[in-house]
């Protein structure tokens, strides 16, 4: 499974390439990149507000998350409001809940959509877009909204090492594939050598 969050590293050659070649869960707005992916995660409100009726620019904009076919996935009440919403009850911020009702939320939707890749069955997760920092002054690769309150990145790369072990526990293997990243706690690879691993382990 393929999580895609949103860091200005993320690019749709990389969104395109692993079409078709795993279930995808896009976060936030790199849906409007994946308008075909098997499920969206947004953390709170904000992404329904914004692009419920309109998809964000530098996407394909005219895709709207009320268009958006797959699964919705959101840990917020406000998620209610919205028809075709999955609402998922909030856990702790560190670790990893095996609970399908609930996930651990590492404070960043980014660690929330690999717990909720982990409730929806996967054994093998490829993280795209972790950035986890900024980069050229950006924090994403679609324009930011205005105004915008800078991300806490170093306290969210804080709690992603609670994971390492019960995701290591649970048999689920963590590739970050992002193009850079200032998330160390998992190995990394580059796209292709990920899915040549996957075809070494099928084989």
């Amino acid at each position: 499974m393929v999580c895609l969050a949103s860091g200005p590293s993320l690019t749709r050659e990389d969104v395109e390439s692993v079409r078709g070649k795993a279930k995808v869960i896009a976060i936030n707005a790199s849906y409007a990149l994946a308008p075909w992916a098997d499920a969206l995660y947004c953390a709170d409100a904000h992404p329904f507000k914004w692009y419920w009726e309109v998809g964000p620019k530098g996407g394909y904009e005219h895709v709207a998350i009320k268009d958006f076919a797959g699964l919705k996935y959101s840990v917020t009440g406000v998620g209610k409001s919205y028809t075709g919403v999955n609402v998922i009850g909030r856990g702790r911020d560190e670790g990893l809940s095996l609970d399908p009702a609930k996930l651990c939320l590492g404070r960043n939707s980014g660690y929330q959509a690999i717990n909720l890749a982990v409730l929806l069955g996967a054994s093998r997760i490829i993280l795209l877009g972790y950035d986890m920092g900024v980069s050229n002054g950006r924090e994403h690769w679609h324009p930011e909204r205005i105004p915008w309150k800078r991300s806490p990145y170093q306290m969210f790369r804080t709690l992603f090492p609670s994971m390492v072990k019960p995701l290591r526990d649970a048999g689920v293997e963590v590739i970050n594939c992002s193009r850079q990243s200032a998330l160390t706690c998992f190995p990394r690879h580059s796209l292709a050598e990920a899915f040549a691993m996957s075809r070494e382990v099928a084989a």
